[in-house]
């Protein structure tokens, strides 16, 4: 039986990126599906994905009565696919800063790894459009990652993963505690220490031309706590 590939798309006001980053994310690769994860988007994003269901049976939508979190989006978006049989499923934003022409990579890197990162720092820094406040946030917040948790990533926050199936059936997805960009770290630490094969490749992250960034301080204090909590809960055998 083919592979099949699930790229999950979380959504809040993306309409104006949705329709025209669904074909462009099918045309890179015939295995590939989409699921739409829209938490009630106001701009009715979930309409539009509706509509785009509709009409390709390789897009499919699950909406959530209200704005969760990016975490817990993509908690939902595992248990979809998990539940159907996907093999590979993606982790990837909707507003073009991941470009859907790297999913090549990550499904290339997928043959001998587990999971697959698109790092932004893999090969110096490879950011578009951030301004340097932004920048430096997110370069020492992963020098700060990697420092506690001991993670052998240049890019432990990236949002553009490729996890196998086996990652995720042996992470118990219930007892994820993050939500913001700490849910990236968390997961790839999980990951780490059940002995999977971590893998990165470079990308460029191009930051968004349209809607608005989704960071706020509460994700960055989220971030600076988490990274305690997991050394500590592996010390103790508590993860």
């Amino acid at each position: 039986m083919a592979e099949r590939f699930l790229v999950i798309l979380p959504t809040y006001n993306e309409g104006q990126n949705l329709p025209r980053i669904v074909p462009q994310i099918l045309s890179q690769d015939q295995r590939l599906e989409i699921l739409v994860v829209d938490d009630h988007s106001p701009d009715g994003t979930g309409r539009l994905a509706n509509d785009l269901a509709g009409v390709n049976p390789r897009v499919h939508v699950l909406h959530r009565d209200r704005k969760e979190g990016l975490g817990r989006a993509y908690l939902a978006g595992f248990g979809w696919g998990l539940e159907r049989g996907f093999d590979l499923l993606f982790e990837m934003d909707a507003d073009f800063s991941h470009e859907p022409r790297f999913l090549k990579d990550l499904i290339a890197a997928s043959a001998s790894a587990d999971l697959v990162l698109g790092s932004r720092y893999k090969t110096g820094v490879n950011v578009i459009n951030w301004p340097m406040s932004r920048l430096l946030l997110s370069y020492f917040a992963n020098l700060y990652a990697r420092w506690i948790t001991g993670l052998p990533l240049t890019d432990a926050t990236a949002g553009f993963k490729c996890f196998r199936r086996e990652v995720l059936t042996s992470i118990p997805l219930e007892r994820v505690r993050s939500n913001g960009y700490a849910f990236q770290i968390e997961m790839n630490f999980r990951a780490w220490k059940k002995g999977f094969r971590l893998a990165e490749v470079p990308i460029v992250f191009t930051d968004r031309v349209e809607g608005s960034s989704k960071m706020s301080r509460a994700i960055v204090r989220e971030g600076v706590w988490v990274v305690w909590w997991l050394r500590l809960a592996n010390l103790f055998g508590r993860l």
